[in-house]
């Protein structure tokens, strides 16, 4: 599941493409089932949609879709980070700093940044901020948005793109990390709304490319 998981993330399968598991099945030469099982696996993570009769596509993406995804994970996030800056203890303190820096060590406007890396730690950082909130039940539906944003969040990433207008945080991982720190819960939240409305400005005009899909 994996490999098909990172071609869609990395535009290798497009979003609205019609996916054949005969033809997944020579290209990625592994036999019908597994294909058929990780499938089924992305289509619980809605990275593929099922139609009766008709087969299965990588799941299309829309400017509406990715509004909803991001007010979504405002709305939870917000609670999530609140309850984190009361509770966080000195772990927590820790591990955030240590994100953080594994983070800003990859730039993902260079040409030869491991984007995919990029990914991995851009989430280790959100998610080290909001697991001092001690809600489990919560986290999961963060997790679930985070991982159904991320196909929109490498349509921006992607090295096609020239590097300025590649994703650049222009300070804002390292401002939110301060004020997390700080224990400033109004700064922080502010931080995190305008956060999600540049990612949402930014990605949007792209996905004008699959809008025939």
């Amino acid at each position: 599941m994996e490999v098909i998981r990172q071609d869609i993330l990395l535009g290798k399968l497009t979003p609205g493409q019609k996916l054949v598991v005969a033809d997944l099945k020579e290209h990625y030469q592994v036999g019908a089932s597994p294909i058929r099982e990780a499938l089924v696996q992305l289509s619980w993570k809605k990275y593929v949609k099922f139609a009766p009769q008709k087969g299965c596509w990588v799941a299309p993406v829309s400017v509406e879709e990715l509004t909803d995804l991001f007010n979504a994970h405002q709305l939870i996030s917000h609670e999530l980070l609140k309850k984190a800056i009361v509770q966080g203890d000195e772990a927590w303190e820790l591990n955030i700093l240590t994100s953080y820096h594994k983070l800003s060590r990859i730039n993902p406007t260079s040409d030869d940044a491991d984007l995919s890396e990029w990914e991995q730690r851009h989430g280790d950082f959100h998610i080290a901020i909001l697991s001092g909130s001690n809600s489990p039940v919560l986290l999961d539906l963060y997790l679930d948005i985070y991982e159904q944003l991320k196909r929109y969040r490498h349509i921006w990433l992607s090295h096609t793109r020239e590097s300025e207008n590649r994703y650049n945080d222009d300070g804002e991982h390292e401002a939110l990390m301060k004020a997390v720190l700080d224990r400033d819960i109004e700064h922080a939240q502010a931080i995190l709304n305008n956060h999600s409305k540049n990612a949402v400005s930014s990605v949007s005009p792209y996905l004008e490319l699959y809008h025939d899909n």
